[in-house]
């Protein structure tokens, strides 16, 4: 076998992306009504916290009649604890994309300037068609994750990982199963402009303002 070195590669600018993962993310979402409990039951469980509680900003991108949405996929940029990422999550080639848990094909990397990628989606057409915030906090026990996002519409949790993980962790952090949800985002915030009567167009801090639920 000849290797080829190429000393151009020396002089190259840094990429915009980094190395592409993709898998099957599996999860489910559940309200959180206390806080301190739920990180108190987490480290019992035998979790540690890996991402302290950070802000976190998200912009999904769309065509101008919302087709992306119609065929349940997004297309994301987002910015968290100092790190911009570009994910594209869409339904399984085969299987549900909900059953008792969430399941979506996701595609996710790095990229050095989200700006510059922004400026590249709506050059192409698309449209930053929503906005929404947290306050995110990163736990794992090796096997999975549970995240801890602080909305504008309230505290909610997310287990990622294998379905049997998720539904072992859940018992032990005493949320059955009929307190599983696998909306979006987005369609969380739909409700909850229909519940309140909201103009809100933005699941952000400011939109949601006083209106926000305190948990």
């Amino acid at each position: 076998m000849t290797v080829i070195f190429d000393d151009r590669q020396a002089t190259r600018p840094a990429r915009l992306y980094s190395q592409i993962m993709v898998a099957v993310e599996t999860e489910i979402k559940f309200r959180v009504s206390d806080l301190a409990g739920l990180a108190r039951r987490l480290g019992q469980a035998g979790f540690h916290l890996d991402t302290p509680r950070a802000f976190e900003s998200n912009v999904l991108y769309d065509t101008p009649d919302r087709k992306m949405r119609a065929r349940t996929e997004i297309l994301r940029i987002r910015n968290y604890g100092g790190k911009c990422t570009l994910t594209h999550k869409r339904l399984p080639d085969e299987g549900p994309g909900e059953d008792r848990h969430k399941h979506r094909i996701e595609t996710e990397t790095e990229v050095a300037d989200g700006d510059a990628l922004a400026e590249v989606f709506q050059s192409l057409g698309l449209v930053p068609a929503f906005r929404y915030e947290k306050w995110r906090s990163e736990w794992s026990d090796g096997e999975g994750h549970c995240v801890v996002d602080e909305t504008p519409i309230g505290n909610f949790a997310e287990l990622e990982g294998e379905p049997a993980w998720i539904d072992s962790v859940a018992a032990k952090l005493g949320v059955p199963h009929s307190e599983y949800m696998t909306l979006s985002y987005g369609r969380l915030f739909d409700l909850w402009r229909e519940e309140h009567h909201s103009a809100a167009e933005h699941l952000t801090f400011e939109a949601v303002g006083a209106n926000a639920v305190q948990q």
